[in-house]
């Protein structure tokens, strides 16, 4: 036998190999997608379930927009609340979901008492209400968690989701129109970071059951991306919301702004975020705002730990004015 004979055998060795790992990799491809589609079928039972056992539980009649006259002489004037890192199920020294509950209560009637006092002023028929995240303590998220949690997992997703239809149900008595936007935080993750898609989080199924069960006209809902970020746009007012999780630490807020703001994702004017419950506010070059909202809990190991900060509970209040596009008045709303 020749070396071109010994050659060919070899080629045609390789190309029968060649042949058989197509096979293989095509059969593996079917499977995959299979699984996929599976997986699909089963998010969607999953959010149906949610939304089905959740209407069971809390759904309420039609709730019809209020009327009241406004004689107040300035112009249009609109709300954006910025709700983040309730950790529900936290278990601290001074908060746990009880507190939790209590809070947001106080939180709506701050909202409501502040609004009135701006109609002194200006029109305020309209709210803007942006759900960042974490509204979830979570169980996985990183080692220990379990022994810092006061109830379970589903616990958690009904309390929140009760909490949120409670706390939009209160916003659409006392305003002509209600719109919701929301991103899901880390701490919603089912499993470990990359074990399961970013998009099937419990924070974005306690945002389902609470909305989706809400029969109002004046309620609009903006549902969640598969982005990570919104663009919440109110008239002329461009602001983008983002749990915060994207940002590595605290000091590298400022940097990733302006990374963000290099043209990568659409234009915008001002920044929100949460995850790390110091509220706090920088002003950017480009004269846009970073608002970074604190938490509703207290006593935060991770605070004091990652920003060095002991965190008042607390959340966010604005006012915008539309036609300008600028925020005319800001509130840190104190929960404790």
């Amino acid at each position: 036998m020749s070396l071109s004979d010994d050659l060919w055998d070899i080629e045609e060795e390789s190309l029968e190999e060649i042949a058989r790992l197509r096979t293989i990799n095509l059969k593996l491809g079917r499977k995959l997608k299979a699984s996929r589609l599976k997986n699909s079928d089963v998010m969607e039972a999953v959010y149906r379930a949610v939304y089905e056992s959740s209407e069971k539980i809390w759904k309420q009649g039609t709730i019809i927009p209020p009327t009241f006259t406004n004689q107040s002489k300035g112009g249009k004037e609109v709300a954006l609340v910025h709700v983040t890192d309730w950790q529900y199920g936290k278990k601290t020294n001074t908060y746990n979901p009880k507190v939790c509950e209590k809070r947001i209560k106080t939180l709506v009637q701050k909202v409501c008492q502040l609004t009135d006092i701006q109609r002194g002023d200006h029109p305020v028929d309209e709210l803007h209400v942006m759900l960042g995240g974490d509204m979830v303590e979570g169980v996985t998220v990183f080692p220990g968690q379990p022994f810092e949690i006061d109830i379970t997992l589903f616990d958690q997703f009904q309390g929140v989701a009760k909490l949120i239809s409670e706390m939009i149900t209160a916003f659409l008595g006392h305003f002509t129109s209600v719109h919701v936007w929301e991103e899901a935080g880390n701490h919603g993750r089912i499993g470990l970071p990359g074990s399961t898609p970013a998009e099937d989080n419990i924070d974005r199924m306690a945002y389902y059951a609470a909305l989706g069960t809400i029969a109002a006209p004046h309620l609009h809902w903006h549902p969640i991306s598969k982005d990570w970020h919104q663009i919440v746009t109110i008239g002329n007012y461009r602001a983008m919301l983002a749990h915060g999780d994207e940002v590595r630490s605290f000091g590298g807020i400022t940097k990733k702004a302006l990374e963000w703001t290099s043209g990568v994702i659409e234009p915008f004017k001002d920044i929100y975020m949460g995850h790390f419950h110091t509220p706090t506010t920088i002003t950017m070059p480009n004269a846009g705002r970073i608002f970074v909202t604190g938490s509703t809990e207290s006593d935060s190991d991770y605070a004091k730990r990652v920003v060095a900060a002991t965190n008042v509970p607390s959340q966010r209040l604005h006012f915008i004015d539309p036609r300008k596009g600028r925020v005319t008045s800001e509130h840190t709303l104190w929960l404790d």
